[in-house]
C-alpha cells in the first residue's frame, strides 16, 4: 500500500510542472475555439473525447478556414501516427495493467510517453504511474479548456504567450532524454525537415505533419542497423 501511495505521489509530482504548461495551452485552445464559433459544450467535449492539443488546435484552425471534415480527419490521423510508435514502445511498461491497458492507451501521447519511458527504464513496468501522469494531464487539459471557452474573446492567447507555454516546457523536458543515437538522429532530422520546409514553403500547414511522419524513420533506420550489427 505504501508503495502505491509513493507511486501516486511521484507520478503527480513529476507531472505537475508539465500539467501547468498544458493548462496554459488548453486555455489558449478554449479561447481560440470560442473565437472560431465553437459552443461551450462543443469546445469542452472535444477536449474530453479527443484529448490532443495538436489535433484540436489544427482542427480549430482548419474549421476556421472552411476545411471539410474529411480533410480534418485525414490530417488528424497523420498527426497521430506517431502514437503507434509510442504505444509499441510503452507495451512492456504497461503490460501488468492487463484488461485496463485499453484505458491507459487513451493517454498515449507526447508528454506521458516521455515521462513513462523514463520511469520504466529506471524502475521497470509501472502502469499505475502512467495512469496518474495521464490523469493529471487530462484534468489539467479539460479544466483549462473550459476556462478558456468561458473567457472567450476577453484575452488574446498570443499576446500573453500562452501558445508557447507548452512547446517550451515540453522541449525542456525532452532535451535530457536525447542520449541514444536513434533519438538524437530523429530530433535532428525533424529540425532539418521543419526548417527546410519553412524556408522553401513558409507558412506551409503540412510542415508539422510531414516532419512528424518522416523524422522517426531516421531513428528507426539507425535502431535496426544497430540491432543487425
Amino acid at each position: 500500500m505504501n508503495e502505491k501511495k509513493e507511486t501516486i505521489k511521484t507520478g503527480f509530482t513529476e507531472a505537475l510542472p508539465l500539467a501547468i504548461a498544458i493548462a496554459a495551452y488548453g486555455l489558449s485552445y478554449g479561447v481560440l475555439a470560442t473565437q472560431a464559433n465553437f459552443s461551450l459544450v462543443g469546445a469542452v467535449a472535444m477536449s474530453l473525447l479527443v484529448f490532443s492539443g495538436s489535433i484540436q488546435m489544427v482542427a480549430v484552425a482548419m474549421l476556421t478556414t472552411g476545411a471539410s471534415l474529411a480533410s480534418i480527419f485525414f490530417t488528424s490521423v497523420l498527426l497521430n501516427l506517431r502514437n503507434l510508435l509510442y504505444g509499441a514502445a510503452l507495451t512492456e511498461g504497461l503490460a501488468p495493467a492487463n484488461k485496463w491497458k485499453w484505458l491507459l492507451a487513451f493517454g498515449v501521447s507526447d508528454e506521458p510517453f516521455v515521462l513513462g519511458i523514463s520511469r520504466f527504464k529506471k524502475y521497470g513496468p509501472d502502469p499505475l504511474y502512467f495512469g496518474i501522469v495521464t490523469g493529471t494531464f487530462y484534468v489539467a487539459w479539460a479544466l483549462s479548456s473550459l476556462i478558456g471557452a468561458l473567457i472567450g474573446n476577453q484575452i488574446d492567447p498570443q499576446k500573453w504567450g500562452l501558445d508557447l507555454a507548452f512547446p517550451v516546457t515540453f522541449t525542456a523536458l525532452l532535451i535530457p532524454s536525447l542520449k541514444e543515437k536513434p533519438v538524437i538522429a530523429t530530433a535532428l532530422t525533424a529540425v532539418v525537415i521543419a526548417f527546410g520546409l519553412e524556408y522553401f514553403i513558409p507558412g506551409n500547414e503540412f510542415t508539422i505533419i510531414i516532419t512528424g511522419v518522416f523524422s522517426p524513420l531516421m531513428g528507426l533506420y539507425l535502431m535496426r542497423r544497430a540491432q543487425n550489427a
